[in-house]
């Protein structure tokens, strides 16, 4: 679950960043985080993966509570907070694949990186790889082979493979056609139906948002200035 009150980001350069933010993401629950360009959605990203820290409340002011799959964030150590981020899978816009090495080792490279059994890790590429529709000989190929949908479902299967709590689909359509985009959306609401898994997509693209529906948080000048169902 994710959970937000009185939350607030200044950067040293004095930009507040997000003011006041306080919502909830219930655990299996699919969210849109929607908001035009500096409207604060990269930082409330890295609020959640803690790259940045609220901040601390002025004297009279109410504390902030910053909480993410269980970490009280605002209380965790640096030493922590790898172990917050194996909780969360994370789908990047322009996919931040390898390039030299094959669809395969892209996907089994985040389990290798918490020391996971080779034998545990060949059946799951599999079972993982089978969810997005994609056939197997895929795997042999390298992300430069792919088509940009093709790409970004590896990352999806990537970002699913260590069987987080929470995915955050930052822009995962941003470098994809619109008929495509749409395909990408459904494969995150279908991952979220079929493992109860918590996803927040960040996007600006409102059309889509619009077509698909659902829960929508609207970020605007740092400030939560929506959020329900459309």
């Amino acid at each position: 679950m994710v959970e937000l009150k009185n939350a607030s980001v200044t950067y040293s350069n004095g930009v507040r960043a997000l003011e006041d933010v306080s919502l909830t993401v219930n655990d299996g629950e699919f969210a849109f985080v929607v908001g035009e360009s500096g409207a604060g959605k990269s930082t409330l990203i890295k609020l959640l993966l803690r790259e940045v820290e609220s901040d601390l409340p002025e004297q009279g002011q109410k504390p902030s509570v910053v909480k993410v799959n269980g970490f009280d964030l605002n209380k965790l150590r640096p030493k922590e907070i790898p172990m917050l981020r194996r909780t969360i899978g994370f789908v990047f816009q322009d996919f931040k694949l390898i390039d030299n090495i094959n669809v395969k080792e892209n996907i089994a490279f985040v389990l290798r990186c918490v020391d996971a059994p080779e034998k545990y890790i060949r059946k799951r590429i599999y079972t993982i790889f089978g969810l997005l529709g994609m056939s197997e000989d895929k795997l042999k190929c390298y992300p430069h082979e792919l088509s940009g949908g093709e790409q970004q479902r590896v990352a999806i299967a990537r970002a699913l493979v260590n069987d987080p709590q929470l995915i955050i689909a930052d822009e995962p359509t941003g470098n994809l056609d619109p008929h495509t985009s749409l395909e990408i959306v459904r494969l995150l609401k279908d991952i979220n139906k079929r493992g109860n898994t918590t996803v927040l997509m960040v996007t600006h693209e409102h059309s889509l948002v619009q077509k698909v529906g659902g829960r929508v948080i609207n970020i605007r000048q740092g400030k939560v200035d929506f959020d329900g169902v459309i």
